[in-house]
């Protein structure tokens, strides 16, 4: 058996040993609810999870997967762009955000024109951080190998090089050695 994790599976053992029940953390690209689902195991039962995704389909997804878990209680979902999250966010829980995960560009099984922009992005990665509780953590997986996808994995690594100090920035390469290939960034607050 290989010890080969993807990088969704590396963004989730990285976040693991951080959040815990009760905690607050948003999936800021709900997708196929993977993500959304991984978060509402580990804050429950106590914790909450804000999920945004701009497709209705997405959500419909996401809802289904976290009713299935029995974990619909304590998940928030809002079919809304991730620009858009502070908007939504309630104010008890700004600044007390524990985790945010963005998984970018299109959905899996959907129509590949509906993508993240760098522009939305970086306006939620912003929001994010003005989100964040201390020792926070941001995740991002970019996938500069679609179209848009470059461009959008550019953009955030030149925002991650002009952060506020207070984040420590790392960059975790896919182990597929291809320059298409996915990245995973993480910010954590220090």
């Amino acid at each position: 058996m290989s010890d080969f994790l993807s990088l969704p599976q590396q963004a989730h053992k990285l976040l693991s040993p951080l959040i815990y029940n009760g905690d607050c953390v948003i999936d800021a690209t709900c997708g196929n609810g993977y993500d959304c689902l991984f978060l509402a195991r580990q804050v429950a039962p106590l914790g909450w999870v804000y999920g945004f995704d701009i497709q209705e389909s997405a959500i419909i997804a996401t809802q289904q997967r976290i009713e299935q878990a029995g974990l619909g209680a304590n998940t928030q979902l809002i079919h809304a762009g991730h620009q858009f999250m502070r908007d939504h966010i309630a104010t008890k829980n700004k600044g007390h955000i524990k985790a945010i995960m963005f998984n970018l560009g299109y959905l899996p099984g959907s129509d590949k024109k509906i993508i993240t922009r760098s522009d939305t992005t970086l306006v939620a990665l912003n929001s994010a951080v003005s989100l964040l509780a201390p020792s926070g953590i941001i995740t991002i997986l970019a996938y500069p190998g679609h179209e848009g996808g470059e461009q959008e994995t550019i953009r955030i690594k030149n925002w991650c090089q002009q952060v506020d100090s207070t984040l420590d920035v790392k960059i975790i390469d896919s182990p597929q050695p291809k320059s298409t290939a996915p990245l995973l960034f993480v910010l954590q607050k220090n």
